[in-house]
């Protein structure tokens, strides 16, 4: 079998080697069955810096993309491709399914076809296969915590198209916490202004415009991955506080945007001006984000500031709650059944005690049994444990292995063997699994990619396929190295105890 077949990440579901090979020249034609035209229009546009291949459209074209509402046991996400020496037939009910087997068209072809620049004297060939290919989870995501450390929005870009070549469908943005405000907000501009800002330990800022969000949404939308924000509430939101102290506990004072680690406890009051605002950045939220989920934090909210506040006291007895502690609670719901009369699902961190309502989406970190809970209380749940799924953990025991989250060593093994809890017999409902990068320690776009990759790629195997054995993934992942060189992705190490072995790209066969 070619390397490019067995080398896929992540593995399809069904895959058969055929004799053979179709390859892609200058006349080689596109037939674009009616829908299907964003899907020829991104294989263009993913090809031709490589390749240079114009592939016009043509009713006679060999190389067939193909919507057929017939195969509905494909799904969403599923297609069928199926190469001969003749032909290539690209199927799916759904046009994402269409994107999905681009996204393995691009892997069979060689390792040049994802470099940047034309590549001359190369045969675009594609090894004859036949594909079946089904996603096991629903939600396959990745979080980037961008308000402790600013990134730019090309690298966003950059990382829809890393995530749509693994078949992963979400970019979860942490765009708000203490240390930071990202998101613009035209009712309210000293979020970014002030918030977007911090001076201690290290200077250092940034936000973006809402242009630049639109566009990042469109261009995700285009390869098949919904761009999901988070803005954090009730705690978490000194940045928003330094901005607009009135929305505080304590009259008066002034606060600095935060820039060390950790869990403070300046949260937002639960007076009705507070949650006005909160109502008022959600909505200039859902007018840049489409995406059904909106995150609103709701983790980590120290109540040490409501007990000691008569204003807190006053609300929590009005509302008939036995304490302070449940105005959480409380808030959360609120600001939930919100986004619930705007048609969006409402998605918060799952603590334990977890008291929100079930229409609540909930993504559970801290342990497999918060998993089950939410489940048995019916709510939707994306498996986001810490110990195998948090990517800013020591990914190694090396010297030489950049600043990380102390605590755990996640390595690669680690990261391709987390396997959510089963919803049998519950009421809710495992939507999927996602990794996550919180940036306390990670600054650059360089160490952003070498504490992603290569554990993304595990992550990502385990949610599409579900039960590749390790020794057959660390297999694939090592051909599989240098398209990620190729993309000029600087991972980190494939073995813990290892150096890390960056490639050109070139080696694959």
């Amino acid at each position: 079998m070619p390397a490019r077949v067995s080398s896929l990440v992540p593995a399809p579901t069904q895959l058969s080697h055929r004799p053979g090979h179709f390859t892609l020249a200058a006349d080689t034609a596109l037939r674009v069955s009616p829908g299907a035209e964003p899907a020829a229009d991104l294989l263009r546009a993913l090809l031709a810096p490589a390749t240079g291949l114009p592939l016009a459209a043509s009713p006679d074209g060999p190389f067939v993309l193909a919507l057929d509402p017939g195969l509905g046991g494909l799904g969403e996400e599923g297609y069928g491709l199926t190469v001969s020496p003749d032909a290539v037939l690209l199927r799916a009910a759904h046009l994402t399914g269409l994107l999905r087997g681009i996204q393995t068209v691009r892997q069979l072809l060689p390792v040049e076809a994802l470099f940047a620049a034309r590549q001359p004297d190369v045969p675009w060939r594609l090894p004859c296969v036949e594909i079946t290919d089904v996603p096991r989870h629903a939600w396959r995501g990745f979080m980037l915590d961008v308000a402790r450390h600013f990134q730019p929005a090309a690298l966003l870009r950059r990382y829809v198209d890393l995530l749509a070549l693994h078949k992963m469908n979400v970019l979860h943005l942490h765009l708000t916490d203490d240390q930071g405000w990202r998101m613009p907000v035209a009712a309210y501009p000293r979020l970014t202004e002030v918030g977007g800002r911090r001076v201690l330990p290290v200077p250092h800022e940034g936000a973006y415009t809402p242009g630049e969000l639109r566009d990042l949404v469109a261009y995700a939308a285009a390869r098949g991955v919904t761009v999901v924000p988070e803005i954090e509430m009730p705690g978490h939101a000194r940045a928003a506080l330094a901005a607009y102290p009135e929305f505080g506990n304590v009259p008066g004072r002034q606060l600095a945007v935060e820039g060390r680690r950790g869990v403070y406890d300046t949260v937002l009051g639960v007076h009705e001006p507070v949650l006005d605002f909160c109502r008022t950045v959600l909505d200039e939220v859902l007018d840049v984000f489409p995406s059904r989920h909106v995150h609103i934090g709701g983790d980590e909210c120290p109540t040490t500031e409501w007990a000691a506040s008569p204003a807190a006291r006053e609300r929590a007895a009005a509302e008939g709650l036995a304490h302070t502690d449940a105005l959480r609670d409380w808030f959360l719901g609120r600001i939930g059944a919100h986004l619930v009369e705007r048609g969006r699902i409402p998605t918060a961190w799952a603590e334990p005690g977890e008291g929100l309502p079930s229409d609540f989406a909930v993504m559970t970190w801290r342990d497999p049994e918060h998993t089950r809970i939410a489940l048995k209380r019916g709510h939707r749940v994306i498996s986001c444990q810490h110990r195998s799924t948090y990517l800013d953990y020591v990914q190694s025991d090396s010297p030489a292995e950049p600043p990380a989250q102390p605590g755990v060593l996640l390595d690669l093994r680690t990261a391709h063997e987390h396997e959510p809890p089963d919803a049998a017999g519950t009421s809710g409902e495992l939507l999927g699994m996602q990794a996550h990068l919180w940036t306390e320690f990670v600054t650059t776009p360089e160490h952003v990619d070498h504490m992603t990759f290569p554990r993304l790629c595990a992550v990502a195997d385990r949610a599409w396929h579900g039960s590749p054995a390790w020794p057959d993934f660390r297999a694939r992942l090592g051909a599989h190295t240098a398209r990620l060189a190729a993309l000029g992705v600087r991972h980190g190490p494939l073995d813990p105890h290892l150096p890390v072995p960056h490639r050109s790209g070139k080696e694959q066969a």
